[in-house]
């Protein structure tokens, strides 16, 4: 099926006037993104924050009639936004995405192969993952670091927790890479369908790799048991979470923790500093990996 692009460049006032238009003019779908190369960081809680300069799209099937459209925008409005028809070109766009994703090297060990093509070293530890609607491909810096990160871990026989796990693919890496088991947790239900569907794709069998929305796994089970605990997400929650990834791990286990600006990197570690010490353990694109353990009882 083809489709019919309408494109509007806004400032963040106009921005969510402009996106109640796209869709009472029947756009099927409405995007958002940087028109102007402004990066916006990590909102606050309850801020939704825009670029200053915001490029709006509205998808309107083929037969569209786009001069209707446009007849639901105030002329002034319209006349300020730079507006754009397109056609958009008919693609399979999940093939043009399995197109462009590879197979990807972490560390001296571990490859993350796309499901989909053959792993370039048979004999390397291979991790086959497809992603669905899940974070975590390994494309994204974070990810990268907390994968080079466990490529250099010895992890025989050990236990992992993987907070935010997402696709599954920290948790399955670790496994792969010789954990006994796995509890990976995330708020969303996808990610845990994700994440149960790249343990089997890679062999793991479903008693080593446990997966639980927040607070709906065996707290007590997992409670001082894990040697590695790992959450890539954000600052804020990384904050919140504090003791509940402490909660984990056991004495002399370790903590990683990523989705960090380097930026952010000091006032993490001020802030688990009462009860860990972390430090830098690697830097990619401006996010880094926090990594320490926790001390031993005497």
């Amino acid at each position: 099926m083809s489709w019919i692009q309408l494109r509007l460049d806004s400032n963040p006032e106009q921005a969510g006037e402009l996106e109640d238009l796209l869709l009472a003019s029947g756009s099927v779908a409405v995007t958002m993104e940087d028109n102007a190369d402004q990066p916006v960081l990590e909102p606050a809680v309850g801020e939704t924050p825009l670029w200053g300069q915001t490029r709006l799209t509205g998808l309107y099937p083929a037969d569209t009639d786009m001069q209707a459209v446009l007849a639901h925008f105030p002329a002034d409005m319209l006349g300020t936004c730079n507006q754009r028809i397109e056609i958009l070109e008919d693609k399979d766009w999940e093939r043009e995405w399995m197109q462009h994703y590879q197979p990807m090297q972490f560390g001296r060990r571990l490859w993350v192969c796309p499901s989909w093509l053959e792993p370039p070293e048979p004999d390397a530890v291979n991790l086959l993952l497809d992603p669905g609607l899940a974070f975590g491909t390994g494309t994204h810096p974070t990810t990268a670091l907390c994968l080079a990160q466990l490529d250099g871990m010895t992890l025989a026989g050990t236990s992992v927790v993987d907070y935010g796990c997402g696709s599954g693919i920290l948790a399955v890496a670790a496994l792969k890479l010789g954990a006994e088991k796995a509890l990976g947790v995330d708020n969303d239900p996808q990610a845990l369908v994700a994440s149960r569907d790249n343990a089997g794709r890679n062999g793991v069998e479903a008693q080593r790799f446990a997966v639980a929305l927040p607070g709906q796994y065996d707290a007590g089970q997992w409670q001082g048991k894990a040697e590695v605990v790992i959450a890539n997400i954000l600052a804020g929650p990384l904050m919140e979470l504090s003791s509940t990834l402490l909660h984990c791990l056991k004495p002399g286990g370790t903590l990683m923790l990523s989705g960090l600006l380097n930026t952010q990197a000091s006032g993490m570690i001020a802030h688990y500093a009462p009860w860990i010490e972390l430090a830098v353990a690697g830097e990619h694109e401006g996010w880094v990996c926090l990594r320490g353990n926790l001390a031993k009882a005497d």
